[in-house]
């Protein structure tokens, strides 16, 4: 009997992993042969790259459950990479940092409740304002290596290991290091999309907002529930809890899948001009090229250095 339910689970991973990445595989498909507006595809491709790698991943860890920790490591840092190319493709839809500066200009982002901002004055939709989200979210996709990087090392020195809430080991303390950070990363994408609501209405940003929170909330904050039941007794121990933690991501994935198809359909770019044909490959290059990340972060480095700089100067 104890053989057998890890067979099940190991089976039904496998369907569902093959499911999802097929579903991937034709929707990025079909993106690249309609890729007529390069600037939101190649964003949109990224996202949906998600699914074959969180699949694969999952399915991986659970087979090969002594090598889990570099499967979930990549996993995780591409978890980082989607919340950026998420916010990219908002800023994209409406036009880029300085048109919605333009078009949210003398607005304010009234104290909240639900947004925890009730306590703070009404906050100006400024340059700043986008600057502080952009920089929000690129802090995780930035930390998220140096983490991931520190807990293989602090593996191979035998002091890390998952679900081991010791204070003697390195996991409770890289666990608050990644939630801080990467709340900090979804926290600014909601301030971000209440303050561009109306901007983005156009481009129904609702179910994606949803697919994306759901996918990068869940699979972070279930792991972490399941840890924690194995230390309270509910679950036998930490080595079970990451196998249904990874087996239920295999699940989702395909769920995500399914979703991704809903949320960012191919068809509203097919038949269009806009951005001419490019062909399979130079699309797929176009989608895959980090230009656009490197010049991103070099000039929001920059700013953040200017500005203490400045700082200091009048100190």
């Amino acid at each position: 009997m104890g053989f057998l339910v890890p067979l099940f689970f190991h089976i039904v991973a496998f369907i569902c992993t093959i499911a999802a990445i097929a579903l991937a595989v034709l929707h990025i498909y079909r993106h690249l042969l309609n890729y007529t507006e390069p600037t939101y595809q190649r964003y949109i491709v990224r996202i949906i790259f998600m699914v074959p790698v969180y699949a694969l991943m999952s399915f991986l860890s659970l087979v090969i459950p002594d090598s889990s920790i570099y499967f979930n490591s990549i996993r995780e840092v591409y978890e980082a990479w989607v919340i950026y190319n998420f916010l990219s493709l908002c800023l994209a839809w409406v036009g880029g940092p300085g048109a919605v500066v333009i078009s949210l200009s003398g607005r304010v982002l009234k104290p909240s409740f639900c947004l925890m901002t009730c306590c703070f004055p009404p906050i100006p939709l400024d340059g700043r304002f986008i600057r502080k989200c952009k920089q929000g979210c690129l802090q995780f996709v930035i930390l998220k290596p140096i983490l991931v990087v520190v807990t293989l090392i602090l593996y191979a020195k035998g002091k890390y290991k998952d679900g081991n809430f010791n204070p003697k080991q390195s996991y409770l303390y890289l666990t608050i290091i990644y939630m801080i950070s990467y709340t900090m990363a979804l926290y600014v994408l909601a301030l971000f999309y209440v303050a561009c609501k109306d901007l983005l209405q156009p481009f129904n940003p609702v179910p994606k907002f949803i697919i994306i929170k759901s996918v990068v909330f869940l699979t972070y904050w279930q792991g972490v529930l399941f840890f924690l039941a194995a230390k309270s007794g509910f679950i036998e121990d930490a080595d079970e809890a990451a196998l249904l933690q990874n087996f239920i991501i295999c699940v989702e994935m395909l769920v995500a899948a399914v979703g991704h198809f809903y949320a960012f359909p191919y068809k509203e770019y097919a038949g269009a001009n806009i951005g001419g044909s490019r062909g399979l490959t130079a699309s797929l290059g176009h989608a895959l090229k980090l230009n656009d990340f490197y010049h991103d972060t070099v000039h929001q480095v920059s700013l953040a250095l200017h500005v203490l700089s400045v700082v200091h100067g009048q100190c």
